[in-house]
């Protein structure tokens, strides 16, 4: 079976833990606790099998706290990650210059591709969902950017996560492909 482990990492208070718990159907939260350095959510999806046979695919999605005073845990919690969501509440200013940071830290200094990495605008209830368009600095502006409002389209965000988990586990299946092409050759 395919196992995957994707982090989600963002900013303080940018709805992480919320988005988790919606993606993979785990509880509910009502309340705001920040997350205390990493939550692991494991899941499957019925919509995303690792090969035309159907095999399931087993998923880690790991919700890490947006505090810095985690950040000496940031290698561990990375150690063979094959995909980043980086989650930011649009509607703070402050959250548009954080995601820089998270992915250099995150994607490119894991040397990931940019494929393996999505970015989720998120608008937490009662915000409106002003999709307008955000100015993104290079190199995120090439990174595949999707709002989220649970409570406007909820739907919209479960897509765009499920067509997001089928290119990881393509990439997975791929890297996995090769490397048992060089051991037989």
């Amino acid at each position: 079976m395919l196992k995957a482990k994707i982090l989600f990492v963002g900013p303080c208070e940018s709805g992480k833990t919320v988005l988790a718990n919606f993606l993979t159907e785990s509880s509910d939260i009502t309340e705001y606790n920040p997350t205390q350095g990493v939550r692991i959510l494991e899941f499957e999806n019925p919509h995303v099998t690792s090969n035309d046979k159907g095999t399931a695919c087993e998923f880690e999605l790991w919700d890490c706290g947006g505090d810095p005073k985690f950040e000496s845990c940031w290698p561990a919690l990375m150690k063979d990650s094959h995909g980043v969501v980086i989650v930011f509440n649009a509607d703070t200013p402050s959250h548009l210059k954080e995601i820089d940071m998270w992915y250099s830290c995150f994607v490119q200094q894991q040397l990931l591709q940019d494929t393996q990495c999505l970015l989720i605008a998120h608008h937490k209830p009662g915000s409106g969902s002003d999709k307008g368009n955000l100015s993104l600095s290079p190199p995120l502006n090439k990174l595949k950017l999707v709002h989220s409002n649970l409570e406007d389209d909820p739907e919209e965000i479960r897509v765009e996560f499920i067509k997001y988990l089928k290119s990881i586990v393509n990439s997975v299946s791929e890297s996995r492909d090769r490397e048992e092409m060089s051991i037989i050759t």
